[in-house]
């Protein structure tokens, strides 16, 4: 593949030693094989942990696992460390970088999501390197994009490279690591495991096989594995493989076999891709079966379909939309406030005048602006 825009996201463990300080042969050798990248005609955006671990190994100070503020101070440590080195290796190539730190409320509101695209777009015409990382001295909490049976934990790089390949459209996300790729069985509980080459469906049995977390990262295979499904179900190609195989990133560009490929499923527009997963619901709305039914069918969401509220948001928000049985099935932008939509609930069109003395529009969620979460039963 050539003239692609990638993420290439690289973890914790693959930018240090067993001690926990940077691994500079390591570093090297992957800004070199970007820098490759780059000369072939690619647009790079590298979204690197490491922080916490350099700001631990330059204290030298033995970490509680439980103390968040102390590893918030470690990444304000270790993050000017982490740059000062990319920014000397990438010198090397000839090659300029940007750091770009981001919070959850960077992509879950609106136009400071457009903007984080924007400027990115603008580092990217520039023929600069972003180099991402998350505001761990801001930033802790979690959000939960639409995705089911688990929560998507934004302190983790590993959905932070998804992210950011929505937001920008990406053409192929590529998770480097210590591990080789997904293997058939948990290698560190049993012999033999075998890397699985192609995946098209998250199964159950894989995310079974995938528990467990690193030493370092925050992460771990089943992170990795989330990630993965949002790129898929977003229509984005992911590939999770070792680092430190050498020549990886260039032979994955290449589109030689490394690691576990996983293949899209779907398909999103940008809107679609932000109601998705870069949002956070700042409500919800419970609606009746038949609203249900015909949202699912493709209408969009009228007032009569409402039956209550909850939460408080305004205009412009996203908001989680459930049916008689409380179970999420969508999620969209409204037209209304949730004082509003209080006062119409329940109501036809031609009475929300009535009661507002205006109407803004007729649907209180356009169809067009809604995701409808995985599949229903």
């Amino acid at each position: 593949m050539m003239g692609k825009l990638v993420i290439v996201k690289i973890g914790t463990s693959s930018l240090t030693k067993s001690d926990g300080n940077l691994d500079l042969d390591a570093m090297r050798e992957l800004t070199s094989q970007i820098a490759e990248a780059v000369k072939r005609g690619h647009q790079i955006i590298l979204v690197t942990s490491g922080a916490i671990a350099s700001g631990i190994a330059e204290l030298g100070v033995k970490p509680n696992p439980n103390d968040i503020v102390f590893k918030q101070a470690c990444a304000a440590v270790g993050q000017g460390i982490l740059m000062a080195h990319y920014r000397e290796l990438f010198k090397q190539h000839g090659l300029k970088i940007a750091q770009v730190l981001l919070t959850k409320e960077d992509l879950a509101n609106r136009i400071s999501y457009v903007h984080t695209c924007n400027v990115l777009d603008k580092l990217l015409s520039l023929g600069v390197v972003p180099v991402i990382n998350e505001n761990d001295v801001t930033s802790v909490d979690e959000i939960m994009p639409i995705t089911r049976k688990y929560k998507v934990n934004f302190s983790d790089n590993d959905i932070l490279s998804v992210l950011i390949a929505n937001a920008v459209q990406a053409d192929l996300v590529i998770i480097l690591s210590n591990i080789d790729g997904l293997c058939d069985v948990n290698p560190s509980r049993k012999k033999g495991a075998r890397v699985i080459p192609i995946v098209e469906k998250i199964t159950p049995e894989l995310k079974e096989i995938a528990e467990g977390k690193s030493t370092l990262g925050r992460g771990g295979m089943k992170t990795k594995l989330e990630a993965a499904e949002i790129a898929m179900q977003s229509g984005i190609p992911l590939v999770i493989a070792n680092s430190r195989r050498k020549n990886v990133l260039i032979d994955i560009l290449e589109g030689k076999k490394v690691g576990t490929y996983f293949k899209p499923t779907g398909k999103m527009s940008g809107i679609e891709k932000w109601i998705a997963y870069g949002a956070g619901a700042k409500g919800q709305i419970k609606v009746n079966e038949g609203a249900k039914q015909a949202i699912l069918k493709g209408a969009s969401l009228l007032a009569a379909g409402i039956e209550s509220i909850s939460g408080q948001f305004k205009i412009g928000d996203v908001v989680s939309i459930t049916g008689p049985d409380g179970k999420e099935f969508a999620r969209g932008i409204v037209n209304y406030s949730s004082e509003e939509i209080n006062l119409i609930k329940g109501l036809k069109t031609t009475q929300i005048k009535k009661v507002l003395g205006y109407i803004r529009r007729k649907e209180v969620i356009v169809r067009k602006l809604m995701h409808i979460v995985g599949e229903v039963n």
